[in-house]
């Protein structure tokens, strides 16, 4: 049935994790003019580990149509989300905020200082900054701002905006924004055209890349409204779209700005197409798959299996008017899986965590349920280099050592793979392995339940919002009885589940983490100490480790492409042996179906789908 879900992805932002390469530390600053005196010149974009593909004069990206036509609507479900952003209803138009659920494509709405390129790992170019320099330490980063840059209402975008901006986003933007704004220490403008970001001496890589990645608000506008709120009222932005109609839990249009003061810039030429881009809310999936074959919408990103194998034979498809296509994903499938709330005291016990893991038939659920169109996850890297394969290097023993009195012997061996099952559904040397590791944690079986030491059963609610998953957990279920265990599965309208997920008020749900190309905030954030212990942080796990939180610290400080490639290789080794989750499934590609009403270029970018940001309407 279910693939790669759609609900399930994690993103920090859009363009986060896209490492930057900065110079190694030097001396501590001065005032202004010492500052100034050490920058290195200017450029036109930053790039990870290595020189920009694009030189100052590009006139666009490789990947776009610099000619395609304007006009058209493109529709879809949204296919990944950010911060509180939900993909079943959606109550607010701030989307940067814990609070409420975002609606998705707001990010159409506004520009940042830089944009990323998605045909290269981790590069920015300019948007609203025409150029950067940076002082040789790596620590204050001067951007001259294109005069022409203005707001939908015709105001001018100034450096108090951006300054603004990123003081709003890390006092009361989403607690992911301000973790990921931590070592950012403040922003000061040098006039109307220039702002200076500063950041500590203990920054992350691409805490600098992050900061020029996130939106401009208009401060003027924000001066009568407070920023912190839920609110329906179509924000002021300066991007290439402003909020269309909509309706609560339904729908949400964005129509194209004609005046677009970036429309013709390099990094937008070719881009942003469509008159009108809708977003569509359904809360059953099957009514969904139903809507866009009556063509109630033109674009859909497939992620259920069974629907991918049998149930693309309607008639649009068969005469061509619907076509199938399946797009490569050359970027790390990330970790998705059941996740253990090790919050709760009945799995703080890594040896019930391993044994509630062994009752999964990954074999017989692949094979049965879904097409044996996947392989199995192992890695928190998954289908990258940076996944840990057999014994540790000299480099990663000299990352682990520190740590070795307290991690499991396994982390210096080969790292943990899930063990492959006899696909009967029900494998009984993997239950009895189970079994035995319970009881080793202190469980027994009475009158058919497994309880502690105290009579308590062992008890476990599996948390979702949909039923995408129900028939793989259920047989999970099934398997979890055998061992007497309680097991259920429960399905909440998505404002509880959202809530009950910021306030982790759950024992086990699926969650898919997602990572760049060069990792870097998002690995804090996803299993750092400190965003454990944040409310509506995306460290579901409740991972808390001194080791993690050191290999994560070595990850970001990385000043090359080899050291980073070690210290996430340290990093998987370390949070395999832990065992925070039951691992699912992965493909390395997408599968999409579309009405045929869209022309693209021919070769997609390496790094995206390029769809909807490159893709025009057919003039015909």
């Amino acid at each position: 049935m279910s693939g790669l879900d759609r609900r399930s992805v994690l993103k920090l932002s859009a363009a986060a994790g896209a490492g930057l390469f900065l110079p190694p530390l030097g001396a501590v600053l001065g005032g202004n003019g010492s500052a100034r005196a050490a920058e290195t010149g200017e450029r036109h974009g930053l790039s990870a580990f290595g020189d920009l593909k694009y030189p100052a004069d590009f006139s666009h990206f490789a990947y776009v149509d610099p000619n395609a036509p304007k006009g058209g609507a493109f529709s879809l479900i949204g296919p990944t989300a950010a911060y509180n952003q939900s993909f079943q209803t959606f109550n607010s138009l701030n989307g940067y905020i814990l609070r409420g659920d975002g609606a998705q494509g707001l990010a159409l709405v506004f520009d940042a200082l830089m944009v990323r390129a998605t045909d290269e790992p981790d590069s920015l170019y300019g948007l609203v900054a025409s150029s950067v320099t940076i002082t040789e330490d790596g620590r204050v980063y001067r951007f001259t701002l294109r005069p022409e840059a203005r707001f939908h209402n015709g105001t001018p975008l100034t450096a108090e905006d951006v300054v603004f901006s990123l003081e709003t986003l890390k006092s009361q933007g989403h607690p992911l924004i301000r973790q990921a704004l931590q070592e950012f220490s403040g922003a000061e403008a040098e006039g109307p055209g220039v702002v200076v970001l500063r950041f500590s001496a203990q920054r992350p890589r691409d805490v600098p890349l992050y900061a020029a990645s996130l939106p401009i608000f208009s401060k003027a506008y924000y001066s009568a409204r407070k920023f912190e709120e839920t609110t329906l009222d179509p924000p002021l932005g300066s991007g290439p779209y402003k909020v269309g109609r909509f309706e609560v839990g339904r729908f949400v249009e964005y129509d194209r700005v004609p005046t677009y003061w970036a429309a013709d810039l390099p990094v937008n030429r070719g881009r942003f197409n469509f008159d009108t881009v809708r977003y569509e809310y359904f809360r059953d999936r099957e009514v969904g798959f139903e809507a866009f074959k009556a063509r109630a919408y033109l674009y859909r990103q497939e992620f259920t299996s069974r629907a991918w194998a049998t149930q693309y034979d309607f008639p649009a498809v068969k005469d061509g008017r619907v076509k199938r296509d399946v797009l490569p994903d050359n970027t790390p499938s990330g970790a998705q899986g059941w996740f253990f709330n090790t919050r709760r005291p009945k799995f703080y016990d890594r040896t019930v965590r391993e044994a509630i893991a062994l009752a999964f038939d990954f074999e017989w659920t692949n094979k049965n349920l879904m097409f044996g169109q996947y392989e199995r996850t192992v890695s928190f890297f998954q289908n990258s280099d940076l996944m840990a394969q057999g014994k540790p290097s000299p480099a990663e023993e000299k990352l682990l050592a520190p740590y070795r009195d307290r991690l499991p012997e396994e982390v210096f061996g080969e790292p943990y793979v899930p063990p492959v099952t006899d696909g009967s559904g029900q494998d009984r040397a993997q239950l009895r392995r189970a079994a035995a590791l319970l009881k080793e944690a202190g469980y027994v079986v009475q009158q058919g339940r497994l309880v502690d030491g105290k009579g308590q059963p062992l008890t476990i609610e599996f948390l979702d919002d949909d039923g995408a998953f129900e028939r793989h957990t259920s047989r999970y279920i099934g398997n979890l009885k055998v061992l007497g265990i309680e097991a259920t599965f429960r399905i909440v309208d998505p404002a509880q589940y959202q809530a009950r997920l910021k306030d982790f008020d759950f024992d086990m749900l699926v969650r898919r983490y997602s990572v760049s190309l060069n990792p870097g905030e998002e690995l804090r954030a996803y299993f750092g100490s400190e965003a454990a212990r944040t409310r509506g942080s995306n460290n579901v796990s409740g991972i808390s480790d001194s080791a993690v939180d050191g290999l994560i610290s070595v990850a970001l400080a990385a000043q090359t492409r080899p050291e980073l490639v070690t210290a996430c290789r340290a990093l998987d080794r370390v949070l395999r042996a832990g065992r925070y989750w039951v691992p699912q499934w992965y493909k390395p590609s997408h599968w999409v179906a579309y009405w045929d009403v869209f022309g693209r270029p021919p070769v997609p970018p390496k790094y995206d789908t390029g769809v909807l940001d490159t893709w025009w309407h057919k003039p015909a």
